[in-house]
């Protein structure tokens, strides 16, 4: 098990590093949205590239992001019911979630994304719209994405196997601590008004 929670670690610590390196890709997709409203207000002229490259960046960071999304426990879940339930069920909960439900979607979106992007490279498809970008850069960002999630969602299954022997401790226990604070928190403030 040792082995695999080294892996684990050097899974985690690429997908931070990749998460927050691209998520600076928000920034450039606002310049670029900001640059080309202002270019098409003053000289009354657009690009359907400029416009393309901003889907695209959004759509680098929606989707290479969700890994580390993952890893820091931030992905959409009924956090009031998971909260609530005691930690062992928690912990089972998201193996079973993992193993019947995250890790068969991403193996099929990978299976399915990978004749999706090649077809597309093929034909060297273009935008449908006049001057926009080509299309198989953004298609081969399905296979991408859901391959780096399969595997932080590897990961996520050894950590959370560990958490339930014991062998270290739950990263994500004290954050239903802060869930908690908050809605008590919200609940005094709804009581004051």
């Amino acid at each position: 098990m040792q082995a695999l929670l080294k892996l684990s670690r050097g899974i985690d610590a690429f997908t931070r590093w990749t998460g927050k390196r691209l998520a600076w890709l928000i920034l450039v997709a606002v310049i670029i949205s900001a640059v080309n409203a202002i270019v098409r207000k003053t000289f009354d002229t657009s690009s359907n590239s400029w416009l393309e490259l901003q889907w695209v960046l959004f759509s680098i960071v929606f989707l290479l992001c969700s890994p580390w999304t993952l890893l820091d426990n931030e992905h959409i879940r009924i956090d009031i019911f998971n909260s609530m339930m005691p930690k062992k069920a928690r912990n089972i909960v998201d193996v079973i979630g993992h193993l019947v439900f995250l890790l068969p979607l991403t193996v099929v979106m990978i299976i399915t994304g990978v004749p999706f992007f090649e077809r597309s490279f093929q034909i060297n498809e273009q935008s449908g719209n006049a001057g926009g970008l080509p299309q198989w850069p953004a298609k081969s960002l399905i296979m991408i994405a859901f391959a780096f999630l399969l595997v932080q969602g590897v990961s996520e299954l050894i950590k959370r196997i560990a958490v339930m022997r014991g062998l270290i401790p739950d990263a994500h226990e004290s954050q239903v601590k802060a869930i908690e604070a908050e809605v008590e928190h919200l609940v005094e403030a709804i009581e004051k008004k």
